[in-house]
């Protein structure tokens, strides 16, 4: 492998770095590791060395690189990064969907994909302009969660659309028609919850396509968090069957 470069986007492989994420990289993905980087003081961390032997015992090369961490983590506490090569996703077949429109913040997309895997939502779509979804700090961001998902990009929602035509679409949109736990209800088969930009939202066009749906809420705030409102929706959806 060539020498590591800083991380762009236009390169064919990334970081996951962190003990944890690179673990998750390694368990879930070992096909994509390419490389093991690990710190001169990774041997005084346990689960710095644990992740040495799975490494290696999986035929990952690991080497001590703290240069090329204090790089890609902008931290000095960094134990270990994994090196892995970007790989487009596939979409499980009869699966929801999680459709994140021009998502712009790297924390925001990191939280989103976590909860998603925790409410057990593995088809991402990302529609671009979007920040990278294999940018170290998403990853990071994501504790590794990104390894165990189906992320696929498109240029557009209209290609996103045409490949999925018959899915039925949940806007999420502060001008939403539905409340949310009317829009729970309304679900008949496969579906799709959409969700725009931090700062923007979604267009008006998507009040007409699906069921526009509202989450409630106060009016000593005008909108909430993407990655909350992504969250409170996920959970709606997912729990929608489950009556206490």
């Amino acid at each position: 492998m060539a020498k590591l470069e800083v991380y762009d986007k236009s390169l064919d492989y990334s970081y996951a770095p962190g003990i944890f994420p690179a673990t998750e990289c390694l368990r879930n993905a070992p096909e994509r590791c390419l490389r093991l980087l690990l710190s001169s003081a990774s041997e005084r961390s346990e689960g710095a060395q644990k992740l040495r032997t799975q490494a290696e015992a999986l035929g990952v090369r690991a080497e001590i690189a703290d240069r090329a961490l204090e790089r890609i983590s902008k931290k000095e506490n960094c134990f270990a990064a994994m090196v892995y090569k970007k790989q487009e996703g596939v979409f499980d077949a009869g699966a929801p969907h999680i459709v994140l429109v021009n998502p712009s913040d790297s924390g925001n997309l990191g939280t989103i994909l976590r909860t998603a895997l925790g409410f057990g939502l593995t088809n991402i779509a990302i529609i671009r302009p979007a920040v990278d979804s294999d940018d170290p700090r998403v990853t990071r961001a994501s504790m590794g969660a990104a390894f165990s998902l189906h992320i696929r990009h498109f240029d557009s929602f209209a290609e996103y659309r045409a490949q999925f035509p018959e899915r039925q679409l949940f806007p999420f949109m502060l001008t939403g028609a539905v409340p949310l736990d009317e829009a729970v209800r309304r679900v008949r088969g496969e579906y799709a919850l959409v969700f725009g930009n931090e700062a923007t939202g979604l267009p008006d066009e998507f009040a007409g396509w699906g069921t526009s749906t509202l989450i409630p809420h106060s009016d000593r705030i005008d909108s909430l968090n993407l990655a909350i409102a992504a969250g409170i929706g996920m959970y709606a959806f997912t729990h929608r069957n489950s009556e206490a």
